[in-house]
């Protein structure tokens, strides 16, 4: 995948960015919040099943920088 292809998953004023090619697959995500990151879903991350405090701490943990917020 491309480094220019980005997806916005919006939760309130909050927003995720994800670039998936940046991603590494290291799961960190999934490990982290497996009730938001699903992989084999569509969409595959579901914002809405964690607070915004527990997304921004694991998006800061995305090894890869493809998980980021704004």
């Amino acid at each position: 995948m491309s480094e220019e292809i980005r997806k916005e998953y919006q939760k309130g004023d909050f927003t995720i960015v994800w670039k998936p090619g940046l991603c590494k697959h290291a799961g960190v995500c999934v490990k982290m919040l497996p009730n938001v990151y699903d992989p084999k879903a569509k969409p595959w991350i579901r914002q809405e099943n964690a607070s915004i405090e527990e997304l921004k701490k694991q998006i800061d943990a995305c090894p890869s920088g493809a998980l980021s917020y704004k």
